[in-house]
């Protein structure tokens, strides 16, 4: 299943890379890519629960990126 989220907070394109790759470490995801100019983010995952989905991926940015804020497109 593929997720659109728009991201509000990001600083820049380093912090994007990172929180792309921490993202990648879920077992549940299995691609992920973070647009810095566009401010989006699709991340396509195994079947899962869309709101325990959201929590994993608001749980790794609020480890890596506390001032960034996501929301489901």
């Amino acid at each position: 299943m593929k997720f659109k989220f728009k991201i509000k907070g990001l600083d820049c394109a380093n912090c994007a890379n990172e929180l792309e790759r921490q993202m990648q470490k879920l077992e549940e995801v299995t691609s992920v890519s973070i647009s810095f100019l566009t401010q989006k983010m699709q991340v396509e995952s195994k079947e899962m629960d869309k709101e325990s989905l959201v929590k994993k991926i608001e749980e790794v940015i609020k480890k890596n990126e506390p001032d960034v804020e996501i929301t489901l497109l």
